[in-house]
């Protein structure tokens, strides 16, 4: 499936055009075959991807949480929150609502 949060091929957090890389916003054990099936995937530049210290697979944890909750909005926009809930048993946007407390 197509991605149903992103639509240009560019780096989702920077708007860079070059040195892509697919990512699924729901990464993990298992996770990424389901990210697949629902189109929660965007594209990132390696820096943003992979990079150690602002990667989301490195030390980024703010743009992971922010592409999950991204991904979790996209979702029950599309379809729901009992079905969100369902596949992948997390509620990522109660995460966002403990950061603004």
């Amino acid at each position: 499936m197509k991605s149903i949060i992103q639509k240009e091929k560019e780096c989702y957090l920077c708007g860079k055009t070059t040195g892509l890389e697919y990512h699924h916003c729901i990464h993990g054990s298992g996770w990424r075959k389901l990210a697949d099936s629902y189109g929660l995937t965007v594209w990132l530049c390696y820096k943003h991807h992979r990079d150690n210290k602002v990667g989301v697979h490195g030390m980024n944890t703010e743009a992971d949480k922010f592409l999950k909750r991204t991904a979790q909005k996209a979702f029950e926009k599309k379809w729901n929150h009992e079905l969100w809930m369902l596949q992948f048993g997390r509620n990522y946007l109660d995460d966002e609502s403990e950061e603004n407390e």
